[in-house]
């Protein structure tokens, strides 16, 4: 069967999008994109909306062929590809927990800017879930067996997040963080389904955020888990409540941090870039699959020039 293809990134966190019918099995076809092309961090389905208030509907494959219940980068991808086809400035998008407002920003130079609301969010163990010693919530505090020293932060906004606030030395390398994830990823005792695990350092102007994600590995950035990292360093006073500017190895994003009465609201905003096109020849049967035509799309390189005035920052911690 041949596929339309877009390889698309937010934050160089990179995804095939492609727009169809649902399917059962696009986790396999996540798994063979990712295995001809180890670039890419999964798939990005965009599909008819089963809901009238919605535009579309996401879904969310990752390299191993798990689906996520969202991603804050792949939407914004998906918020540009579902206004630019349906001439919108702001858009809904159905995705697995919740639909999400989206809207077009202002450029920054010629780089397309997508705004995306991340909810719910929730501090509860259960809704991650996770189980520590009876807790139903862990916030700032530390894992003594993994530090007394290290504040861990859990919460869902919707995808599972453990947040830990640490000294620049341990962003260096990620060997630390790299240990307890890939635990946390196993057979474990806490997390029976997983935990994007990030580690988050004060910066100047911001924080730095390096996530081992969940199903990926080590990702250049994750959209919900610089949202949730911008909301722990509200909480812990890093940062202000508002604006937060979010650094990774993948560059920066703006996440919005409000407080309310009734909890908080989340915004993620940042570039939504386009790569390529491609034709795919996909073997059901999971053998010669082939990529049929490529065609670059030029996008890169601005982003590329709007990532040198974040280099500097995120240098520091990589």
């Amino acid at each position: 069967m041949e596929l339309k293809l877009m390889k698309v990134h937010g934050s160089m966190n990179t995804f095939y999008l492609y727009e169809g019918a649902d399917r059962s099995d696009y986790g396999v076809l996540a798994e063979e994109l990712c295995r001809l092309d180890p670039e890419v961090d999964g798939l990005l389905a965009v599909l008819p909306s089963s809901s009238s208030s919605a535009n579309a509907r996401m879904r969310v494959f990752n390299k191993d062929g798990s689906e996520a219940s969202m991603c804050g980068n792949g939407l914004r991808c998906v918020a540009r590809y579902v206004c630019e086809r349906d001439g919108l400035e702001n858009a809904v998008i159905e995705t697995m927990k919740a639909n999400l407002k989206v809207e077009k920003q202002a450029s920054d130079g010629s780089i397309a800017m997508y705004a995306v609301e991340i909810s719910p969010v929730s501090f509860k163990l259960a809704d991650l879930p996770m189980a520590y010693e009876g807790n139903e919530e862990w916030i700032l505090k530390p894992l003594p067996f993994i530090s007394e020293t290290i504040l861990f932060t859990a919460v869902a906004v919707p995808n599972p997040h453990l947040i830990g606030i640490v000294p620049a030395e341990l962003q260096k390398g990620g060997a630390h963080q790299q240990k307890w994830a890939e635990f946390f990823n196993g057979p474990n005792d806490y997390f029976s389904d997983g935990v994007n695990v990030s580690y988050v350092t004060k910066a100047e102007d911001g924080i730095f955020v390096k996530t081992f994600e969940r199903g990926v590995g080590f990702t250049n950035a994750c959209g919900t888990a610089m949202t949730a990292s911008a909301l722990v360093g509200c909480l812990a006073g890093l940062v202000p409540y508002g604006d937060v500017s979010v650094f990774n190895p993948g560059g920066m994003v703006k996440c919005s941090v409000i407080k309310g009465d009734s909890g908080y609201s989340l915004q993620l905003a940042g570039n939504a870039t386009y790569l390529s096109n491609h034709l795919f020849l996909w073997q059901e049967s999971g053998t010669n699959s082939e990529f049929i035509s490529s065609e670059l799309l030029g996008e890169q390189r601005d982003y590329e020039d709007f990532i040198l005035k974040t280099s500097t920052i995120s240098g520091q911690f990589v």
